[in-house]
């Protein structure tokens, strides 16, 4: 599976395509929606499931420097409930979320995206203002198509980071659904 075919089942797929225009219509600077939403649905497809697997959220980003206030971020969630009141929703302002895990400022979404835990989970999806699929992967996307779950090189940095990976591992039990992943361990010896 290449980009094109990852754009090509987004494409297919008329939820995820009205998650992409509804978040669309807020007009988030720098968004996308992240992680498990495209993460999830490559996997699916490679496993042949015929049924999404559920999602415990709809993780949307953005960037925005000017309006840190975790309040906003509530408010564009309850926005998206308006427009698809079953999606979880869950909305992030990139420019915050330094402050919560205690690490310098992002830069931006991508810069985000590129400090996810995981390898296979560090992808986002957008449209663009012509309606165009965008897909981003800032590791790339051979992990997430070969199945295998590895941390990024962020969260290699330090024995905190290796933790909370591990931990992240053994909480999501992705093997119990997708039979066929990967897991790389990391061991601090």
């Amino acid at each position: 599976m290449n980009e094109k075919e990852i754009i090509s089942i987004v494409q297919q797929d008329k939820w995820m395509m009205e998650i992409l225009k509804s978040v669309r219509m807020l007009g988030l600077p720098d968004w996308w929606i992240c992680a498990g939403f495209i993460r999830s649905k490559i996997w699916d497809t490679l496993h042949h499931f015929n049924e999404r697997t559920r999602l415990p959220d709809v993780d949307v980003i953005y960037f925005d420097s000017t309006n840190i206030n975790e309040i906003e971020e509530k408010m564009l969630e309850e926005k998206l409930k308006i427009i698809m009141p079953d999606v979880p929703w869950s909305v992030k302002n990139e420019a915050r979320m330094h402050l919560k895990s205690n690490l310098p400022p992002y830069l931006s979404s991508v810069d985000a995206i590129s400090k996810f835990p995981e390898t296979a989970t560090s992808l986002g999806l957008k449209l663009d203002e012509k309606g165009h699929i965008k897909l981003i992967a800032p590791h790339g996307i051979n992990d997430v198509v070969n199945l295998e779950v590895k941390p990024t090189p962020f969260f290699l940095e330090s024995k905190e980071r290796v933790e909370v990976y591990e931990d992240r591992i053994a909480k999501k039990n992705w093997r119990s659904i997708w039979f066929n992943l990967k897991i790389h361990h990391i061991r601090n010896d």
